[in-house]
C-alpha cells in the first residue's frame, strides 16, 4: 500500500478505526475525482478490492471480511448548487443528510429521506443502501427523489446520468440502477435530488389496541380515507420504547395548514372506534424522531420485510406468531420476549427484530421462516443487522428468481469487470 500513499500523500492514508476494522484493511481519503479515478485504476491493475465508505454503519453488517481499501468520502462534502426556486440540490456524496436538511430548512424545504439518525448518513450511503424511513409513504423513496448522479466506474471513468432539472430524459436511468447497489457497481461521488416544501403544520394521531388485527384494521381505515404523511403500527415492545403503554400502537402522521389539520383530526377521530390522542408541533416532532430511530435500537437480529401492501398485516401477524412459538413456545407476548416490529402500513414494509441472543442455527431457521412467509405475500426479506455469532450462517439477501439473478450478474460483470467494487456485498454474493 506504499504506492497508494504516493498517490495521495501519507496524511490521507490511515489505519481503520473502530467499526472500519471489519470493512477495510486500509482507509484512504481522496479529495477529488481525479484521485478517486487513480485509486480505482491502481486497484484494478494490482488486484486490490475496495469499498466506498461513509460512516460505515451499513458495511459493518454487510462485509464478511475486510476489503483491501476503504475509500472514505469525507473530503467530498459540500453543496455544489442549491436552487430553492427550482427545488433541487446538487451535492457531493460525502455530505450528510443532516447537513442537507439544515441548509434546506432555512428556506422551509427538506429532502424527504429519513433513515434512522440522518445526521450520520452521507448522501452516498443513502443512495447505496437505499435508506428510507416513515416518510416513504408521502415523500417516496431515494429512487423517486434522485434526478441526477455521478460516479466513478471501471477504469476510473467518470460516469454521469440524469441532470439538474426535474424534467430531464438524458441517457439511461442509471440513478435507479445505482440506488441500492451497495457500492458494487462504482463509487457515487455526486447526486442531484428533488426537494420538497416543509409542511406548515404537522401532527400525529395515536391509538392503542389490544390485538394486532384491530391495530392494522384501524390503520387501513385511516390510510384509505386520508393523504397521510406516514402511517405505522408498532408492536407492544416498540410502543413502550416510544413512550406508550405496551399495546399495539397505531401512529398516523398528517400535515397541512390549520384548516387541513382540523379536518384530518376530526376525520381520524370519526374513523376509530376508540379514543385517540393528537400530538402537534413539538410533541409530534419528538414522537416522530423516536419512531424514525426505532430500527437503530440494538437487537440481536433485525430484518426488513417487503411485501404487497395489502398483505402486510397478515404477513407481519404470521411472522410474529411463529417467531414467538419458535423461540419461546406458545405462551407470552412480543413485549415479554423482545420480539417486535415497526410496520409501515400503506407501503408494504416492516422491520422486525429479536432482542435476545440466540444460536446461529436457531437464527438461521427463523430467517428461513420469515422468508417463506414473505414469499407467500409476494415479497422478500433482507437481514439488516445480526449478532456476530450468526454472521456467516445467514444470507443477508433473499434469493431472487433465476432470470433476475442472471441479469444482475451480467450487470456486475459489465460495470465491474475486474471485480474490485465491494465484492460479496449484494444478492447472490455479487
Amino acid at each position: 500500500m506504499l504506492e497508494i500513499g504516493a498517490l495521495l500523500g501519507a496524511d490521507r492514508v490511515r489505519r481503520p478505526l473502530e467499526r472500519e476494522t471489519g470493512i477495510a484493511q486500509t482507509i484512504v481519503e481522496p479529495a477529488s475525482l481525479d484521485e478517486i479515478s487513480e485509486l480505482v485504476r491502481k486497484c484494478e491493475s494490482d488486484g486490490f478490492t475496495l469499498a466506498p465508505l461513509g460512516s460505515g454503519a451499513t458495511l459493518t453488517e454487510l462485509r464478511r471480511r475486510p476489503v483491501d481499501l476503504g475509500i472514505s468520502l469525507k473530503r467530498l462534502s459540500r453543496v455544489i448548487a442549491y436552487e430553492p426556486e427550482d427545488m433541487t440540490i446538487v451535492a457531493t456524496a460525502g455530505l450528510t443528510l443532516g447537513e442537507v436538511n439544515r441548509l434546506c430548512g432555512e428556506r422551509r424545504q427538506r429532502l424527504g429521506i429519513d433513515p434512522p439518525n440522518p445526521a450520520s448518513h452521507t448522501l452516498g450511503a443513502v443512495i447505496g443502501a437505499a435508506h428510507s424511513g416513515p416518510l416513504r409513504l408521502s415523500e417516496g423513496l431515494v429512487r423517486d427523489l434522485l434526478i441526477g448522479i455521478q460516479f466513478i466506474g471501471n477504469a476510473g471513468r467518470v460516469v454521469r446520468a440524469g441532470g439538474r432539472v426535474v424534467k430531464n430524459v438524458a441517457g439511461y436511468d442509471l440513478m435507479k440502477l445505482m440506488t441500492g447497489s451497495f457500492g458494487t457497481l462504482g463509487i457515487v461521488t455526486e447526486a442531484t435530488f428533488k426537494i420538497r416544501p416543509m409542511p406548515e403544520r404537522y401532527a400525529i394521531a395515536t391509538a392503542s389496541f389490544p390485538t394486532i388485527e384491530s391495530a392494522f384494521g384501524a390503520a387501513a381505515r385511516v390510510h384509505d380515507a386520508l393523504p397521510l404523511t406516514h402511517m405505522e403500527v408498532l408492536s407492544p415492545g416498540y410502543a413502550k420504547l416510544v413512550g406508550y403503554q405496551p399495546n399495539y400502537l397505531m401512529l398516523a402522521g398528517f400535515s397541512g395548514n390549520r384548516d387541513e389539520l382540523s379536518y384530518q383530526r376530526d376525520k381520524i377521530a370519526g374513523l376509530l372506534d376508540i379514543a385517540c390522542d393528537i400530538l402537534e408541533e413539538t410533541g409530534a416532532q419528538e414522537l416522530y424522531r423516536r419512531l424514525r430511530d426505532l430500527s437503530s435500537t440494538n437487537r440481536s437480529l433485525v430484518a426488513q420485510i417487503s411485501v404487497l401492501p395489502a398483505k402486510l398485516a397478515q404477513c407481519v401477524a404470521s411472522v410474529q406468531r411463529f417467531t414467538m412459538e419458535a423461540l419461546h413456545g406458545t405462551g407470552g407476548g412480543s413485549n415479554d420476549y423482545g420480539i417486535d416490529f415497526c410496520a409501515h402500513a400503506g407501503v408494504g414494509v416492516a422491520q422486525i427484530s429479536v432482542e435476545h441472543l440466540m444460536s446461529a442455527e436457531r437464527a438461521s431457521q427463523l430467517v428461513r421462516r420469515w422468508r417463506a412467509a414473505a414469499r407467500e405475500a409476494s415479497g422478500h426479506v433482507r437481514v439488516t443487522s445480526i449478532a456476530p455469532i450468526s454472521r456467516g450462517e445467514i444470507s443477508l439477501f433473499d434469493s431472487p428468481a433465476e432470470g433476475a439473478m442472471k441479469l444482475m450478474r451480467r450487470l456486475k460483470a459489465s460495470f465491474d469487470p475486474a471485480g474490485i467494487f465491494n465484492p460479496g456485498c449484494f444478492v447472490g454474493g455479487i
